[in-house]
């Protein structure tokens, strides 16, 4: 190892159990509210597991990109609905290192710099972050790193052969050579022909290589023209026969998530379900690696509330109701401060939070409008609702859901839709929450890691069986969910079935038990924070990856 990494060496002792050095590739870190590098669930998840890797003392770093722009800024237009808002960002708690290298891309040099996050400054493993930024590039290299997941198809490319082959470079070049290289996704994929084109052995590559898909729909992964992947330098300086004959991809349309399968030694989906349907939907392909299942989790010492988990510890139910009462005037303060609207904290609050995407199916209790109308005017078993979430800034579907809901809110009172969903008003809505809904089609959701951060709040699961509700849900002790709808009926059937079921279960179980008995309702709170917290940290989903990931060596079969 070079001096130069000693001098971003973790500035702790190294755990015994985790001494295998692993670089973490993502396009994303959920780190803090104020590092806007993130988008939504796939960040959230690498924050967290950064977080535990610090708090673990694990030899692992992460890799990923310093986004100009961030994601985007969600902001509203005069009428209230949702604009988008791109603005440049500069932080004073990264360290230049004085590192810049070229890479490659479309035939043209660019200059690329790096900085560090110190474990330190957030509590995280050590990071390093990729830039353009550079006063040699011209216009078009510095847009690479100005939006997280660009709509431009070139620029797109561009970035993940800046994760990629940028971030395998960057190793080389500190000294750090992995053990594993963990692709968080398949965006970081060149990091692969990078490392094959060094060695030149392709078990070389499999025994360090693992991959970790997040997509339960095969249409869903990246698929590129294979010549305009190898015009822009996506595969290294590799001949295309010699890229076609390591990962016996033959089409003209190349599978990114197919390629990490045949050139990663392990694989994992993200919760049990998700690993079982991975396994189904990749399958008939040959040659791939074993796929096991690792759950998301989130990092409980950053989500949790320490008064909540007290009052718990100590089951003192007064307690208990008392902070959540608190931190639900926490929340009514954003939703007054957004909307004009002061909300009650005595009042069931129930609140929908995610990236909008149909499956997701943000409006969904919206579509029996009769039924809705008379949830929302309920006098006797009052309920508020708030709605938030951030669209892909370019998917005007999911922005067109958005804005209907926010025309929905100007009529009732007690109904809000919030801007803004990032870190901090995600740690708001799960604490101030006392029903988080969790409505995807199943089993359209790997996993969706908000409802486990919700519980640690004392924040009451209603889901459709989906993701990692099936790993933790008892119906009516911790959670409360559905049945699960035949997907062989159309899907205006089942989204009609799951409708029902929702507000079944809303009206005949949740509104009762939370006004008609107090002591019901936080049985099942208490169950949820206790129950959610010793399997769905990260911590045990770090020490699951080392465990079943990082080992080093050839293929072998899952332990699923």
């Amino acid at each position: 190892m070079t001096s130069q990494f000693k001098h971003f060496a973790p500035p702790y002792p190294i755990n015994p159990k985790y001494q295998q050095k692993v670089a973490y590739f993502s396009m994303e870190f959920g780190i803090d509210q104020a590092l806007k590098i993130y988008s939504g669930g796939l960040g959230y998840l690498a924050g967290s597991h950064m977080r535990s890797a610090y708090a673990l003392k694990q030899n692992l770093i992460g890799i990923g990109i310093l986004w100009k722009h961030g994601y985007y800024d969600q902001t509203r237009r005069p009428n209230g609905e949702m604009d988008v808002l791109f603005r440049e960002r500069h932080y004073n708690f990264l360290e230049d290192t004085g590192i810049v290298f070229d890479l490659q891309v479309n035939h043209h040099p660019v200059k690329v710099k790096v900085w560090y996050l110190a474990p330190e400054v957030f509590g995280t493993a050590p990071i390093f972050l990729l830039s353009t930024q550079h006063p040699e590039n011209d216009y078009l290299a510095h847009t690479i790193c100005h939006q997280l997941y660009s709509n431009n198809l070139e620029a797109k490319i561009a970035q993940y052969m800046l994760l990629g082959i940028g971030g395998a470079k960057l190793l080389d070049l500190l000294g750090f050579q992995p053990d594993t290289y963990h692709l968080n996704e398949a965006h970081a994929l060149p990091a692969a022909f990078y490392f094959y084109k060094k060695t030149g052995v392709l078990d070389e590559v499999r025994k360090r290589f693992v991959f970790t898909t997040h997509t339960p729909v095969e249409a869903g992964n990246e698929k590129h023209d294979v010549n305009l992947l190898k015009k822009m330098g996506f595969f290294g300086g590799l001949g295309l026969d010699e890229v076609q004959s390591i990962t016996n991809i033959y089409d003209r349309t190349f599978n990114q998530s197919l390629a990490a399968l045949r050139l990663a030694r392990m694989a994992n989906g993200v919760s049990k379900m998700h690993g079982e349907v991975s396994r189904q939907m990749w399958g008939k392909h040959d040659d791939i690696s074993p796929i096991t299942h690792i759950t998301n989790s989130q990092n409980h010492a950053y989500w949790h509330d320490p008064k909540l988990d007290y009052a718990v510890l100590k089951d003192n139910d007064k307690a208990l109701w008392d902070r959540k009462l608190e931190l639900k005037k926490r929340l009514f303060e954003i939703v007054a401060d957004q909307t004009g609207k002061i909300f009650d904290p005595n009042v069931l609050t129930l609140v929908w939070a995610r990236r909008y995407a149909g499956y997701k199916r943000a409006d969904l209790i919206t579509k029996d409008w009769d039924r809705f109308e008379k949830l929302v005017k309920n006098t006797d078993r009052p309920i508020q609702i708030i709605w938030a979430g951030k669209p892909y800034p370019m998917d005007q579907q999911a922005i067109g859901t958005f804005n209907q809901l926010i025309n929905i809110s100007h009529k009732y009172e007690n109904v809000a839709v919030l801007t803004g969903y990032e870190l901090a008003l995600s740690k708001a809505m799960k604490q101030g929450s006392d029903i988080w809904l969790n409505n995807p089609r199943v089993p359209r959701e790997a996993s969706g890691t908000s409802g486990m951060t919700a519980a640690m709040n004392g924040s009451v699961n209603l889901s459709t069986m989906d993701g990692w509700i099936p790993e933790f849900a008892r119906h009516g002790h911790n959670c409360f969910v559905v049945p699960v709808a035949d997907n062989g009926q159309p899907q205006e059937m089942v989204d009609e079935f799951d409708r029902q079921n929702l507000m079944d279960v809303l009206e005949n179980e949740i509104l009762p038990t939370y006004y008609d008995d107090r002591k019901a309702w936080l049985a099942i709170v208490k169950n949820g924070i206790k129950e959610v917290a010793p399997f769905f940290d990260a911590d045990r989903m770090a020490d699951d990856y080392y465990k079943k990931m990082y080992r080093t060596g050839v293929r072998k079969m899952a332990e699923v």
